[in-house]
């Protein structure tokens, strides 16, 4: 385990983490940027934002990601975790296609509300990473609140689908404190859960808190215009 490690080892560990994570960001833009590319692929997404359909994008992505996460923390097989690692990232890209889609070409400053958003992001996963790593706490005991908190937001996101009312700006900022909460508890999973060579694993928990709090963070910048 990475806790059981010399310095120097998890020094490296982290390192690698991180830079996956970071890879996986850069990844994730070069999908959106070709994903947008495509008039076909954004009028498909487009239509899939509206009631019951916007359910079955939902229900297909968290399909994925529960077969990503499965897939790279069942095997040892690092060409399989790097598989699982980019088809997460694939997933992630094509379900934010029509809330990067809307920002940048229907929002008045769209591409300031984009840098805006994604620099805010950058900087709270930093901080709630350093808290992590400064204060040396175990962070695990947020499994339980993190697990009730997701059902009640799937629970509201599909009552919302289904009955048309918006969720509106508080339930934005809740999944914001939710995704920083499952920052907290990745990052402490960092320390205390992964092995050595976990670090592909590692780095998908941390890349699906981080896109996480950028999408209700997006969402927030984009409620004020």
């Amino acid at each position: 385990m990475v806790s059981q490690l010399a310095t120097d080892a998890r020094v490296a560990f982290y390192k690698k983490t991180y830079a996956h994570v970071a890879g996986g960001v850069l990844v994730f833009i070069l999908f959106e940027w070709l994903l947008l590319q495509s008039e076909t692929i954004v009028d498909f997404t487009l239509s899939l934002t509206q009631g019951w359909r916007w359910l079955i994008m939902l229900g297909g992505f968290m399909f994925i990601t529960n077969y990503a996460e499965g897939m790279a923390l069942k095997t040892k097989d690092k060409n399989k975790q790097y598989l699982a690692f980019g088809l997460y990232i694939l997933a992630e890209a094509f379900i934010f296609v029509p809330l990067i889609y809307i920002a940048a070409y229907y929002m008045e400053s769209g591409p300031e509300i984009l840098n805006q958003a994604a620099i805010v992001t950058l900087a709270l996963f930093s901080g709630l990473t350093a808290v992590v790593f400064v204060t040396k706490r175990d962070f695990s005991f947020l499994k339980t609140g993190l697990t009730i908190g997701f059902f009640i937001a799937i629970g509201l996101i599909v009552a919302g689908s289904l009955f048309g009312f918006n969720l509106g700006l508080w339930f934005s900022v809740g999944m914001c404190l939710l995704a920083g909460a499952a920052i907290l508890y990745q990052t402490s999973n960092l320390i205390n859960k992964y092995a050595v060579d976990e670090y592909i694993p590692a780095s998908l928990g941390l890349f699906a808190s981080l896109m996480l709090l950028f999408w209700y963070v997006l969402s927030i910048f984009m409620s004020r215009d």
